[in-house]
């Protein structure tokens, strides 16, 4: 047998050779394809012969991730065999809600694009769609607004000019977005660097308007009025001017020092110790120092001024000038930021803002304790146990928390429709804290919890009403239940040799400024039960919930 006739196919008596002893033989009986072809696949995936699946009308055979799902159009409401059921955007609820939304779904579950904006032929510009959303992104970034909002606002600007394949990434300092066409093109990545943060919430309110005019089916928003309107957000002048500001600062300090236990010239000292630290702030900015020098510099005037009041032996209460000259420092919109940034899974920048909170209360911590050591060792007699004598005066007190939260609105420089607003929600919160700490006897965590958790639940309905960000109306209104007397009892402890009382007073400190933020965030999420928002049902939650 030549060498060609061996490679012949041989007949089926030759295939069923008897002297064939494999385990991979095909047995007598078994009827083998004409040709010897193999079966079209043996894959676990593969459909069975007879099946049948339903298929959408119109539905593309593409199993691609960007593909729509082919149950789209099926009204049951469970996950059917054969594909995802249809996901209801409501169309009256606010951007952030929708956007929101279809972030937190997988790419292949999100329904499909219906773009805002009319278009040329020709289709958007990618790169400069891209670098709008960035730029958008960074005011809002910097402008201290939570990482998940952030990209939100992203998501929602690139879908409105039709760009529905994009992904928003946000991390503390860097802003990236990619979008990818189809399958077969290459990927657009663009990114931008966050250098410079400021408080000016005015700002906010207005790219926060933007950006729902941009959403808004009914407003044809063109990629140079866009960029016309952003030019004008950031050349816009801060509402209130340097003056004023010092003021407000004053004012805040001798409202907090009111709250706890202060009289008239208690007032008076906190403010002026206030606005000597502000004043002295400002010079180690215009000379280009880092913010933790200008926090130990802004703590130290009223500090100093307590401890002259000491040393004076004048009949007043000392300690409440240091307080509320503490209260107009203590950083808590960072604060609030970072833990949210953590409870919504943005671990990265919640560790980044958590770390820069910790920098400034150091900072703070370091320039008391300097003044604090000094009025000590000169024979200044502070006394650590007056965190106790607190006189409850209710209608004072509440009075001056809604002044405290007026000139901290005016500090973050809101807008004057909104200060309002923000003064009763931090008249209610203070009288909630009051009523449940000082009359119910309920301990100072659980009652500020409930109280900073009434703040985000007002703010957050107060944003929807007025379709804005929910910053404006809850930062300024957790003014009054920051910490500032279990801190500074705390530092004064540590300076006389009390180190582990000093200790358990700032962990005090720590747990009201964790309750406050955790309060204030669980609020906003006890909101969304009272509001029409899009959904796929029950919101999933991570898998990883119990430690695996």
């Amino acid at each position: 047998m030549t060498e060609a006739e061996d490679r012949k196919p041989r007949s089926d008596e030759a295939r069923y050779d008897p002297e064939i002893t494999s385990e991979f033989a095909i047995p007598k009986g078994i009827e083998v394809p004409e040709g010897g072809v193999e079966p079209e696949t043996t894959s676990e995936f593969a459909v069975p012969d007879g099946l049948a699946v339903p298929q959408a009308p119109g539905a593309e055979p593409e199993g691609s991730a960007f593909s729509l799902p082919s149950a789209y159009s099926a009204p049951s409401a469970f996950t059917p065999a054969y594909g995802m059921p249809a996901v209801s955007l409501v169309k009256d609820a606010p951007w952030q809600d929708r956007m929101r939304t279809m972030l937190r779904m997988p790419v292949a579950e999100r329904p499909a694009p219906e773009p805002v904006q009319r278009h040329e032929e020709e289709g958007p510009a990618v790169p400069r769609v891209l670098d709008l959303t960035l730029r958008i992104g960074e005011l809002l970034l910097a402008g201290g607004e939570g990482a998940e909002d952030v990209e939100a606002a992203m998501f929602a600007v690139c879908r409105s000019y039709g760009l529905d394949r994009c992904e928003p990434n946000v991390t503390f300092t860097l802003l990236s977005i990619s979008h990818q066409p189809s399958l077969v093109d290459d990927p657009v990545t663009a990114s931008r660097t966050v250098r410079r943060r400021g408080t000016d919430y005015t700002r906010l309110a207005a790219v926060f308007r933007l950006v729902d005019d941009l959403t808004d089916p009914e407003t044809h928003v063109s990629l140079e009025e866009a960029y016309r309107r952003l030019a004008e957000i950031r050349r816009n002048r801060h509402p209130y001017p340097g003056w004023v500001l010092t003021l407000a600062g004053g004012l805040l300090a001798g409202a907090a020092s009111i709250l706890v236990g202060g009289d008239l010239i208690v007032f008076v000292a906190a403010a002026i110790g206030a606005m000597l630290g502000d004043r002295l702030a400002w010079l180690c900015a215009g000379r280009g120092l880092p913010e933790f020098y200008q926090f130990t510099v802004a703590a130290m005037p009223p500090a100093a001024i307590g401890v002259a009041f000491a040393l004076a032996d004048v009949d007043v209460k000392a300690s409440a000038v240091v307080t509320g000259g503490l209260f107009a420092l203590l950083p808590g919109r960072a604060l609030v930021a970072g833990v949210q940034d953590g409870l919504t899974g943005f671990y990265i920048t919640a560790s980044a803002r958590l770390l820069e909170v910790m920098y400034f209360f150091v900072g703070i911590v370091t320039g008391v304790l300097l003044v604090l050591y000094f009025g000590v060792k000169v024979g200044g007699t502070l006394n650590p146990d007056a965190a106790m004598m607190i006189n409850q005066r209710p209608l004072i007190q509440i009075a001056a928390s809604m002044v405290l939260s007026l000139t901290f609105a005016v500090l973050l420089q809101q807008e004057r429709s909104t200060v309002l607003w923000v003064t009763l929600n931090g008249g209610v919160a203070w009288s909630v804290y009051g009523a449940m700490h000082y009359v119910g006897g309920i301990s100072p965590v659980a009652s500020t919890a409930v109280a900073a958790g009434l703040v985000g639940l007002f703010g957050q309905l107060l944003s929807r009403y007025r379709f804005a960000s929910a910053l404006p109306y809850t930062t300024a209104a957790i003014g009054p239940l920051l910490p500032g007397s279990a801190t500074y009892f705390g530092l004064l402890s540590m300076a006389q040799n009390q180190v582990d009382k000093g200790l358990v007073s700032l962990a005090k400190a720590a747990s009201l400024a964790m309750a406050i933020a955790i309060g204030v965030n669980l609020g906003s999420e006890i909101s969304r039960l009272f509001l029409r928002i899009p959904s796929a049902g029950k919101r999933r939650a991570a898998k990883r919930t119990r430690g695996f």
